[in-house]
């Protein structure tokens, strides 16, 4: 037996082997998982955890020695293999959509696509029609889908659209047909969801229309705003930098990153001097996730990253993260909104690779944290990525979650922790809708999928999610 063999073998205990762990040993488990969140060496727990008659205790203390000494943990092939997640085949209609992205993909193809039965099939057939393949047949369902924008309730059936084929065709609209995209599309502009608003921002960045990214740049919603901004960034225009130097003064992220962004290029006076005033107020926040604010205010006012001054490093082990480490099993029922075509889905934490996170995430679904958030990022081929209080991507906790990266692999159906650099989780998620293999050196895996993968496949853009909750195992 290899020299691991024996400690995999043990770890494969019973579960009344975990009620009989003693208050002391609980204790160690904690000290262990609490000096590898703080990357501390100098931890006694790690020495005792190392020398501990329990094999599972000596494989958690030799983990975190490995996980402090490289964030990248590149020794972790030296553990126990871990179970394989399950495996999933790809829906059929992944291998059209797939076949939609090559290079020089024909026009019958693209047309094919516009009609497929499987709406992503036809989002990305619309994004690929180029003039050169835009007809009075592959015009008609774009304009249809344009039309049929709802101005109500936003209800969707399980497989089927609300606002999104309106979204996508006034985008393609844009790029071949300008004068169809024009003639609809101060409808998208005044559209109460904020979504169908940032679609039109992009329709307006791909005609060229300033005068509507500008009236953009003032929307009610920041994400809209920021679109505007980093579209109209792209022009270059000199007229607009007063309008990104007023947007460091709002109060949320995406709009101050984006006109950041957009000044960070040889800044004049008057924007050093927004920035640095911008800046100390998001340091007073002490929210640790806004980094990326800040720092984008710190280049604009000529300063180094180094200078930020983020709030101090929380560390708290739960008593749930103990039991996951031990081998407790854990579940989440995440259950969609009826209106973003309902059906839900089962999650497996995976406690014996990453305990710290899949315990934080455990513990916020407890509180509801998750309930009425929404999947802000749909990458039909690659990953669906949500769980963000501001249906962005640079919006999450307040403080971060460190990386515990192991052997599982990112395949269909595993799910991982969001992150902007190492040791930055937000607590959004992401679920890998094909095999993400290069992930693995990033992205720690905190979940996988064991049910319901089908209702994964099938959410779209901004779909909601009803609730997340712990499920009662017998």
């Amino acid at each position: 037996m290899t020299r691991f063999g024996w400690i995999a073998a043990a770890v494969l205990i019973s579960p009344a082997s975990l009620m009989a762990q003693t208050h002391d040993e609980n204790d160690l488990v904690r000290r262990i998982l609490t000096a590898e969140d703080r990357r501390d060496t100098t931890d006694a727990s790690l020495r005792l955890g190392a020398a501990h008659p329990d094999a599972r205790i000596r494989v958690l203390a030799e983990r975190a020695r490995g996980r402090i000494a490289d964030p990248l943990f590149v020794a972790r092939t030296a553990l126990p293999a871990p179970t394989a997640p399950p495996a999933y085949a790809d829906p059929a209609w992944r291998l059209r959509y797939r076949a939609l992205g090559v290079r020089n993909v024909t026009c019958e193809l693209v047309h094919a696509g516009l009609a497929d039965s499987a709406w992503p099939v036809r989002f990305r057939a619309a994004a690929a029609l180029t003039p050169a393949c835009a007809d009075g047949a592959s015009l008609d369902p774009l304009t249809s889908w344009a039309d049929a924008l709802p101005t109500g309730e936003m209800v969707r059936p399980a497989g089927g659209v609300s606002w999104h084929g309106a979204a996508h065709a006034i985008v393609a609209l844009a790029r071949v047909a300008p004068d169809e995209a024009v003639r609809r599309l101060s409808h998208f502009e005044a559209h109460p969801v904020w979504h169908v608003r940032q679609y039109a921002v992009r329709a307006a960045a791909a005609l060229g229309d300033s005068l509507r990214l500008r009236a953009a740049v003032a929307d009610t919603h920041p994400n809209v705003r920021a679109a505007a901004i980093t579209a109209l960034a792209a022009s270059t225009n000199p007229l607009d930098r007063g309008r990104f130097i007023a947007a460091l003064r709002q109060n949320d992220v995406p709009t101050v990153l984006a006109a950041a962004r957009a000044l960070k290029d040889a800044p004049e006076p008057a924007a050093v001097r927004a920035a640095s005033a911008a800046w100390t107020h998001w340091v007073a926040r002490g929210i640790a996730t806004e980094r990326d604010v800040r720092e984008a205010l710190l280049a604009v006012a000529g300063r180094p990253a180094s200078d930020d001054r983020p709030p101090p490093t929380e560390t708290t082990i739960s008593p749930t993260a103990v039991d996951l480490a031990l081998g407790a099993d854990r579940h989440l029922h995440v259950a969609m909104a009826a209106s973003s075509g309902g059906g839900s889905f089962t999650v497996r934490l995976r406690g014996d690779v990453a305990p710290i996170m899949a315990a934080h995430i455990y513990e916020l679904a407890r509180t509801g944290y998750y309930d009425g958030l929404s999947w802000h990022r749909v990458e039909h081929d690659f990953v669906i990525q949500g769980g963000s209080p501001g249906s962005d991507e640079y919006i999450g906790l307040p403080h971060f979650l460190r990386d515990e990266l192991g052997l599982v692999p990112h395949v269909r159906g595993t799910i991982g922790m969001s992150t902007r650099g190492h040791d930055t989780g937000d607590a959004q998620w992401f679920i890998n809708l094909r095999d993400n293999l290069r992930l693995g050196r990033d992205y720690t895996v905190f979940g996988e999928v064991i049910e319901g993968i089908e209702v994964v496949d099938g959410i779209l853009e901004g779909d909601v999610i009803a609730s997340i909750r712990a499920l009662v195992l017998n």
